[in-house]
């Protein structure tokens, strides 16, 4: 057998190119297949074997390693120091060193070729299972497109370029039916990787999921999150619930997603399979109401009333027209059992003439709709309450805070309370006494004499020939009149202290006019009214050359 580097590099490319795997993990696949096939040859699982593969070259080497010692227990796997020196004369060995052995590719055995080509595909087939698994992974809830290979009754075989799916008749859509090169819309409901199978591709047409995908590829409103699909409830092939919200107010859901004249609507139930008896889809208009939510999905049956039972319990009884209560229940009971999944609620279904017999109580159409307005306007009138509030309150004030002025602390009202208290029972005790004192005062000390002093202030005007002599005058004038009037002042003073310092009988009675302090500032002032009049003693004559001097 002979080997050719030129061709094992082309097969490289061609396993790369149709495998989409990577040079790299092949080589290493390779690498793998051919050390457990020679290793198998040899004769042990234990034995040291190693294989290089230059991915430039192609050169490929195979062979196996010996540990040379003095005194061998394995030959396996150790060789003499003088066996190793023998067979390879171009090195000396010694003790611990490796002996190699090289293989012949050229020289395998055939079994050993066609065992590295069995491993050689299942290490290839588990290293595209991985591949497979971490890209669908991050398509798991998502639509595929593939083309069906094989087609059974139990179900069918779908190509998707890199792999093959198998979607059995269970995750059909009705008694829909497919042929071999059909193109065909799966749902990755999961991806499972195991060891023995590798990755495992679970994928469906009947489930929630499906449906969903398929609104948002044909409804725009829903792809840009103008309207949110709120919940499914789906029996595949027969009829399904979905439940609408408008994040717009100028877009109403139900409409927008049914399209003019059921166009858009049309585009997905084509989509639903190709059996005799198409899916039916209602589209139901979400509320946070339950009374009003359960009411709309029950359509496509009119609803008289409902009663709602227990909150704890989740139930509620509809009351419908006596010829709509088999529409209300649906073929095989699908429209109870479907509205019963969307809303979360157990729902019973009566006629209006078993509502009056068992003298039910319930909420008509019109009240619950009022009813639900009358909530949602109280919510968006508390909502836009809470907006104003928030605008309205200035950064950095914490909620709840009054204003200092407003502010009435406990301790602080009833100490003030104490204190004025207690001032007016000290006013009430003290002041009689002390205008008892003074009229006492006032009787026994004489009255002062007031005498008026009357100050004569003369002005001579002596014509002079100068203006410095009219200066001269007019101070010495000046000065007399000071002078008199200190005089006449401090004479009125002595004469009113002594008739204040008048005998007083009875000393008990006696109270101070005037207190210490009071005394203190007098006696401060007249000594210094009197070195001011030592003072008036100053020659002025001497300013008055310095005046001339500037002038």
């Amino acid at each position: 057998m002979s080997y050719d580097a030129s061709q094992f590099l082309e097969a490289l490319e061609a396993l790369e190119a149709e495998r989409n795997i990577s040079k790299e993990i092949i080589l290493s696949a390779l690498k793998e297949a051919m050390e457990k096939s020679y290793r198998k040859e040899l004769g042990g699982d234990d034995a040291d074997v190693h294989a290089e593969i230059d991915p430039v070259t192609g050169k490929i080497e195979l062979y196996q390693l010996k540990v040379v010692k003095k005194e061998i227990e394995d030959d396996f796997l150790e060789i003499t120091v003088k066996d190793a020196n023998a067979l390879d004369k171009s090195k000396k060995y010694k003790e611990g060193d490796f002996f190699r052995i090289d293989a012949s590719i050229e020289e395998l055995k055939t079994q050993t070729a066609l065992t590295v080509r069995s491993v050689l595909r299942q290490k290839l087939a588990e290293v595209e299972k991985e591949a497979l698994y971490n890209e669908f992974k991050d398509k798991i809830g998502t639509l595929i497109t593939g083309v069906v290979e094989k087609a059974e009754d139990r179900g069918v075989s779908v190509n998707i370029v890199k792999t093959s799916v198998y979607l059995p008749r269970s995750q059909m859509i009705g008694d829909e039916r497919f042929i071999k090169d059909d193109k065909i819309k799966l749902y990755v409901n999961d991806v499972i990787s195991t060891t023995k199978t590798g990755a495992r591709i679970n994928v469906t047409r009947a489930n929630d999921g499906f449906l969903k995908c398929l609104f948002f590829e044909e409804i725009h409103d829903i792809y840009d999150g103008t309207i949110v699909i709120k919940g499914i409830a789906r029996r595949a092939g027969e009829r399904s619930k979905v439940a609408v919200l408008s994040n717009d107010p100028n877009v109403e859901p139900t409409g927008a997603c049914i399209g003019q004249n059921g166009a858009r609507i049309q585009k997905i139930v084509n989509q639903l399979g190709n059996g005799s008896v198409k899916e039916k889809i209602d589209i139901i208009t979400y509320s946070d109401n339950a009374p009003l939510y359960i009411i709309e999905s029950m359509k496509p049956a009119h609803v008289l009333g409902i009663a709602m039972g227990s909150e704890e319990e989740k139930s509620a009884t509809i009351v419908v027209p006596d010829d709509s209560f088999s529409v209300a229940i649906g073929r095989k009971g699908v429209n109870v059992s479907l509205a019963s999944r969307l809303t979360g609620y157990k729902i019973d279904v009566v006629t209006e003439s078993d509502a009056l017999e068992k003298g039910l109580e319930y909420m008509s159409f019109d009240e619950v709709q009022d009813k639900a307005l009358r909530e949602k306007a109280e919510l968006m009138r508390q909502e836009q309450l809470k907006k104003y509030e928030e605008e309205n309150v200035l950064p950095g004030i914490p909620e709840g805070y009054v204003a200092p002025s407003q502010r009435v602390y406990e301790d602080e009202a009833s100490n003030d309370l104490e204190e004025a208290l207690n001032e007016e029972v000290e006013k009430e005790d003290e002041v009689p006494q002390v205008k008892e004192e003074v009229k006492e005062e006032v009787k026994e000390a004489p009255k002062a004499k007031e005498e008026k002093v009357e100050v004569k202030a003369t002005t001579h005007v002596k014509t002079t020939t100068t203006l410095e002599d009219l200066e001269k005058s007019l101070e010495e004038e000046d000065k007399k009149k000071k002078s008199s009037a200190k005089k006449s002042s401090k004479k009125k003073k002595e004469e009113e202290e002594e008739e204040n310092v008048a005998p007083i009988s009875d000393p008990s009675t006696y109270m101070s006019i005037y207190t210490e302090e009071e005394l203190r500032e007098m006696e401060e002032e007249e000594n210094a009214e009197e070195d001011y009049e030592e003072e008036e003693d100053i020659d002025y004559d001497e300013y008055d050359e310095y005046y001339d001097d500037q002038r």
